[in-house]
């Protein structure tokens, strides 16, 4: 019997509510799925001890202050990116075989076109990306043979 291969995933929305219950699969079944990075708006403390529980080496936060205080919270050992730029800049900090898109809005979007252009898988939680830009994800994503899976019941 083979074993499954672990699933590495990149979670963009880590503090809302449906990047908490992807921690929580994750809790679930370390032996199938490793968070590898993760990304948060503006809720520093608990992106910190998301980053402490997961132990990932890379963490996003789009509010600055927030990146500041997460830095002096976290070791050297993690790098923490800031801003919008930081969102992109965290994907291609990591090695994932999936990203997980929860974040809401449309500050998903560049960050889900970063992933693709890697050859990333996407689980897309929040529908903005693919109302403003389906077309450009969905053609983008067939060029680099990058598979598209709703990550919500609402798609």
């Amino acid at each position: 019997m083979s074993v499954p291969h672990r699933k590495k995933v990149l979670l963009l929305g880590s503090t809302g509510s449906i990047g908490s219950s992807a921690l929580k699969v994750a809790r679930a079944i370390p032996e199938r799925m490793e968070i590898v990075g993760l990304a948060a708006h503006s809720s520093a403390d608990s992106a910190v001890l998301q980053a402490r529980e997961t132990g990932v080496a890379h963490l996003a936060l789009y509010d600055e202050q927030a990146a500041a205080q997460a830095r002096a919270a976290l070791p050297d050992t993690v790098q923490v990116f800031s801003g919008a730029q930081g969102l992109i800049d965290l994907v291609h900090a990591v090695q994932a075989d999936l990203v997980l898109v929860a974040i809401v809005g449309t500050a998903g979007l560049a960050p889900a076109l970063a992933a693709i252009e890697r050859g990333m898988d996407l689980a897309v939680a929040s529908k903005e990306i693919l109302v403003m830009a389906g077309e450009a994800v969905t053609t983008a994503a067939r060029e680099k043979g990058v598979r598209i899976l709703p990550g919500d019941s609402e798609h």
